[in-house]
């Protein structure tokens, strides 16, 4: 399934879209520490471009402070944090929306979370609309920085 894409608006270059992986961070931090539950957010782009560092980031400015691992092979990680309880979701290794149900998705979705979604378009139909979505991308010969849109 292709991840949706978005376009690059034609000032992005003079704008801050652009970001290295510590400004990514500090992004994500100052995001996680204006959160309030229950939220869902998207993570969009490609492999390696950095959805679970953002992840990371953003679990640690909402507070959670055990360590964040990518759920590649768990596929769901919780965490707890003082306003809510956390779940990190990667969606990466699921063949089909159907296979939602094996992983708790519909009481994640109303169990007042903050929840974080890698790889979302496998989720189908089964993704609610009303969710914030964040892209990643890569920028073509530069591998220090990413495109990042949100909203």
């Amino acid at each position: 399934m292709p991840a949706h894409r978005h376009l690059v608006p034609p000032l992005a270059e003079r704008g801050h879209l652009k970001l290295t992986e510590s400004e990514l961070r500090e992004w994500g931090e100052h995001l996680g520490r204006s959160i309030n539950p229950p939220l869902l957010i998207t993570l969009t782009g490609e492999l390696g471009v950095g959805k679970t560092t953002l992840a990371q980031a953003i679990c640690l400015g909402y507070g959670v402070r055990d360590p964040i691992t990518s759920p590649t092979y768990a596929l769901v990680q919780e965490y707890s944090a003082l306003r809510s309880a956390v779940f990190h979701i990667d969606l990466y290794r699921v063949e089909s929306p159907d296979q939602l149900t094996n992983l708790g998705w519909d009481d994640i979705l109303v169990s007042r979370a903050l929840i974080l979604v890698e790889w979302p378009e496998r989720a189908g139909s089964r993704l609610p609309e009303d969710h914030l979505p964040i892209d990643l991308d890569y920028i073509v010969g530069d591998a220090t920085r990413r495109i990042l849109l949100a909203g």
